[in-house]
């Protein structure tokens, strides 16, 4: 099978809206210029495509009962405005609007003219098709999606969650997605973008794209969640232009998916802008994850805080490549690059190569990796305080990455992971919560002292 032409013959005999054209064809031409990547390909090295090469993929079905979708996605205690989409399609019934005055909220397809304009102004700008087979192939079929516009100094009065839902289906099947984050000069928002899926989502590929632009000193919180369950396969890209004194604060966690492939990329386009990213990946079982990131520090008085921290089960394999590059203009520069990693078992697998690409010579830059197992020292203490070795086993590799879930500033998404997080560690539902009430009760401790 020919993945790349029965692509484009399917996105072909899809009904567009005519107002996206430009990005369609766009789109078009540069998954029709792009090569199909194989292992030769430095950028997907270590994860495979075969699999995308065995099905016939089809306009994914909407067999999904939403009398029970909201046990997929509700963060309790989370006062949030949502939007509900199933398959690619939204769900108005299982959704909300906004009344806000200067906030523009909505879905392509109910998009007014205004809306509609803002749409055109920035769809494909800044997601990056010329390397990305997978951003252009959605560019290639974008129909349906998200569009938030925060208009000056307006700050979202409560945080956005947009929820992608995937079931399973009788056929291969594919599904598009695609938000756009418009903030202009000093507005605020906080979005969160969550992936859930059916107990089977099997045959059903996501591709999902976000495009981001952040204006003069405005500030956004973003945070993609990803919790579908093994069989699912995903495709998907943030992609985000930073103008001056902006910030971009970002929180991912990546547990779900038979294969996951993420690309980031991040432009500081002018002075001053602050880009904070942090990840967690978890794969279990045969799971493959993939996370590419790309800063480019285009301009000078710029910072990055990039940290991620992975944990590999069984026969799961991780990839991670991150790279910092550093333009000529870009002095006064500080990016930091971090990527920590621990393996459970002797068949897991991870391959990390952080970069660093400096063109200026007034910077303060650094990067480190480093791949361990559990302390069989570390194991022994605490099994000498009475506590099992599964127990000991949990509660490290908790520790592992509860820093990174503690620097989450949104406490109901903070609580609310905290349980999904320790379970990837064990079965047993009986000793993770014991560990998690244990670990609760030390926290309170330390707030009252």
């Amino acid at each position: 099978m020919d993945f790349s032409r029965d692509a484009l013959a399917f996105v072909k005999t899809q009904a567009h809206d005519a107002g996206l054209s430009e990005v369609r064809e766009s789109g078009y031409a540069a998954f029709e210029s792009l090569p199909f990547p194989t292992r030769k390909t430095e950028e997907w090295k270590y994860t495979s495509l075969h699999a995308l090469t065995q099905q016939d993929y089809n306009q994914a079905a909407q067999n999904f009962d939403l009398e029970d979708a909201s046990d997929l996605y509700v963060i309790e205690d989370l006062d949030a405005y949502r939007l509900v989409f199933v398959n690619g399609v939204f769900v108005e019934e299982l959704s909300d609007s906004i009344s806000q005055a200067g906030i523009e909220l909505t879905t392509f397809s109910q998009a007014n003219d205004k809306q509609r304009d803002l749409i055109a102004e920035y769809i494909g700008n800044i997601a990056e098709t010329r390397r990305n087979l997978f951003t252009a192939l959605n560019n290639a079929a974008v129909e349906e999606g998200v569009l938030l516009h925060v208009s000056k100094n307006i700050q979202l009065e409560k945080p956005l969650q947009i929820v992608h839902i995937v079931s399973q289906q009788e056929q291969a099947s594919t599904a598009f997605g695609r938000c756009l984050l418009v903030l202009e000069s000093l507005a605020e928002a906080t979005v969160i973008e969550q992936f859930v899926s059916t107990n089977e989502s099997q045959n059903l590929l996501l591709n999902q794209t976000t495009e981001i632009k952040i204006g003069d000193g405005a500030k956004l919180n973003h945070y993609r969640l990803h919790t579908e369950d093994e069989t699912s396969l995903h495709f998907g890209g943030v992609y985000v232009d930073l103008n001056r004194d902006s910030q971009f604060e970002s929180y991912q966690v990546a547990l779900g998916g038979k294969i996951k492939r993420f690309d980031v990329l991040v432009n500081h386009n002018q002075a001053g802008s602050h880009c904070e990213m942090k990840g967690v990946y978890l794969p279990k079982n045969d799971q493959h994850v993939d996370i590419h990131s790309y800063i480019e520090h285009i301009s000078a008085n710029c910072t990055t805080d990039e940290t991620y921290r992975g944990i590999m089960a069984d026969r799961s394999k991780a990839v991670f490549n991150g790279r910092i590059h550093i333009h000529p203009d870009a002095q006064k520069s500080y990016a930091n690059l971090s990527n920590k990693n621990l393996l459970l078992s002797n068949k897991a697998q991870i391959n990390s190569k952080p970069e660093l690409e400096i063109y200026a010579d007034d910077v303060r830059c650094a990067h480190g990796v480093t791949v361990a197992q559990l302390d069989d020292k570390a194991c022994f203490y605490l099994q000498s305080r009475g506590i099992s070795r599964p127990e000991a086993e949990i509660m490290l590799s908790f520790a592992f990455i509860n820093e990174l879930l503690e620097s989450i500033p949104l406490e109901p998404l903070r609580k609310n992971l905290r349980p999904l997080l320790a379970q990837q560690f064990s079965s047993n539902q009986d000793l993770t919560q014991h560990i998690l009430d244990e670990d609760s009760g030390v926290h309170s401790e330390e707030g009252a002292s």
